[in-house]
């Protein structure tokens, strides 16, 4: 099945040093009533930025495997119990729980001692852009220039 894709010609409306001024304008036209699909913020100058959030220890990394184990063993023993009678589900569900941070710590281990002290550090990647287009099109530029002034 092929995805029809909508080619538009567009006009530059307004750009912005921060995406927050973009999107603020494009929610002052939507609760106006302006047909908003016709709106793109196109980000200009886009980068990449890490921001480095702290050392990654062998134990840190045992403690972030074992607390995601952990939310994975409790959906586990979550489904398993809708099939258990009684108070049971309790039980399984702590059982759930403990085994999924067990192994969680064990692979979040296992998986930074492997880098060999590579990348010894836990860091956050975004997406940043240097400006911030909004852009309509054509067919409704006249229409929405009234925002802008």
């Amino acid at each position: 099945m092929e995805i029809e894709q909508r080619v538009t010609e567009s006009s530059l409306l307004a750009s912005y040093s921060d995406y927050v001024d973009a999107q603020r304008l494009v929610d002052r036209m939507s609760d106006d009533g302006f047909p908003v699909e016709s709106v793109r913020i196109v980000g200009e100058g886009v980068r990449t930025v890490e921001q480095v959030t702290g050392r990654m220890t062998r134990g840190r990394a045992a403690a972030s495997g074992a607390v995601g184990g952990a939310w994975f063993g409790v959906l586990i023993g979550l489904l398993f119990g809708l099939f258990t009678a009684g108070a049971g589900w309790l039980l399984l569900l702590l059982v759930s729980l403990l085994i999924g941070a067990f192994w969680g710590a064990v692979f979040g281990f296992v998986a930074h001692w492997s880098t060999r002290g590579q990348r010894d550090f836990s860091s956050v990647m975004t997406l940043q852009a240097r400006r911030y287009e909004v852009h309509v099109d054509k067919a409704q530029a006249a229409q929405a220039a009234r925002y802008v002034l």
